[in-house]
């Protein structure tokens, strides 16, 4: 049996949920969807995930190419990203999927993917919606920079955590 986050396992998934989604769809509608299907899982299967069926993603803004993030992404979470245009993470700490801006409203929109030369690292081009991408208030999360032995933060918070979060 396949691990639950195994790609073959998400190509079931994912599967299903095409499923379910083609009905009421015209034949057209059903033949798009289907062509989208394929075309996800030919993509995750030339992703290398690690041992742990995970792999490394940076989000970039695409307008300005500054790194906003860095994230963890499963076969599931790379998929949905894939069939919805919107970054969806994994969370190790809560071993669940994370949908960037389910709570604070700032999602990421994609505008590209792109993989390195090994196919071991995802780089997601996005457009940040409300300019905001850190859980600190920040647009980055690479708001510290080392100056002599010190990290010292150089960007200014845009938005409280609290008035974010609650």
């Amino acid at each position: 049996m396949a691990k639950a986050n195994s790609p073959s396992a998400v190509v079931v998934r994912v599967g299903a949920r095409f499923a379910f989604s083609i009905f009421g769809l015209g034949i057209l509608g059903k033949i798009n969807h289907f062509i989208r299907f394929l075309l996800t899982v030919c993509a995750l299967e030339k992703i290398r995930f690690d041992s742990n069926g995970l792999i490394p993603a940076i989000a970039q803004d695409f307008a300005t190419g500054e790194i906003l993030m860095f994230a963890w992404m499963n076969a599931e979470s790379l998929a949905l990203t894939i069939e919805k245009q919107q970054a969806v993470y994994y969370s190790r700490s809560r071993k669940k999927l994370w949908f960037k801006g389910e709570e604070s409203g700032h999602t990421q929109l994609i505008k590209e993917i792109r993989t390195d030369c090994d196919n071991d690292v995802i780089l997601l081009k996005v457009e940040q919606v409300g300019g905001i991408a850190c859980h600190t208030g920040r647009k980055s999360c690479f708001f510290q920079k080392l100056e002599n032995t010190d990290w010292n933060s150089v960007e200014k918070v845009l938005k409280d955590p609290k008035d974010i979060y609650g």
